[in-house]
């Protein structure tokens, strides 16, 4: 049973909840909207939506509302924080969707919303962030409010992700790699998209 004795769910809840945990538990990620509407016979969204609402009022997951990959039950299935994908250090790679595993920091870090990506590449080893390590994200609610510098995952429009110092003058963004190998990307602010600034690097050793 879910921690913390969650409340009561109704017969559609319930149906919903062990549908998910059926699925998470045979396929290690959550599914979409769509798979969700479509195993409970629904053809809206909405119904969907409401019952994942309650279903985190009541302390039965945690999800974070028009993103149905960051659904986590609190049944004891899935701890830890979500390894996302991967984030490029040279050039672009496609943007993440899936979670692929979990990184469980839970007795280090309470800190809600962290997020975990895979480094590919060598372009910010003078940051001390090697090719395969494991960075630790913060959502960005608020890219203005970032201090320049920052190291943030950042998506390009049409392009991927890729891990790099965040600098914005005016209407410009620069994204300053640390090795000198690497020449900064400069593209206009509404071209990129800041994913989450980074709390802290895992390394296996």
């Amino acid at each position: 049973m879910p921690r913390s004795q969650p409340d009561v769910l109704t017969q559609a809840q319930q149906e919903l909840y062990d549908w998910l945990a059926d699925y998470i538990g045979a396929h290690r990620h959550s599914p979409s909207i769509r798979q969700m509407m479509e195993a409970m016979g629904l053809r809206s969204p909405a119904p969907i939506q409401s019952r994942l609402r309650h279903l985190q009022q009541k302390g039965w997951l945690t999800w974070q509302e028009g993103q149905a990959r960051t659904l986590e039950l609190l049944g004891g299935g899935s701890a830890g924080i979500p390894v996302l994908g991967a984030v490029a250090a040279g050039g672009l790679v496609e943007p993440y969707d899936d979670l692929q595993e979990r990184l469980d920091l839970a007795p280090v870090l309470d800190t809600r919303g962290l997020f975990a990506l895979t480094v590919n590449g060598d372009s910010m080893v003078e940051a001390h962030i090697a090719d395969g390590d494991v960075v630790l994200l913060e959502p960005v609610v608020d890219p203005a409010r970032l201090r320049q510098g920052t190291i943030v995952s950042a998506l390009v429009n049409g392009s991927g992700t890729t891990l790099k110092h965040f600098h914005r003058q005016g209407a410009t963004v620069t994204l300053e790699a640390a090795n000198p190998a690497y020449e900064p990307i400069v593209l206009p602010a509404d071209q990129v998209t800041v994913q989450g600034k980074l709390v802290a690097v895992w390394r296996q050793v």
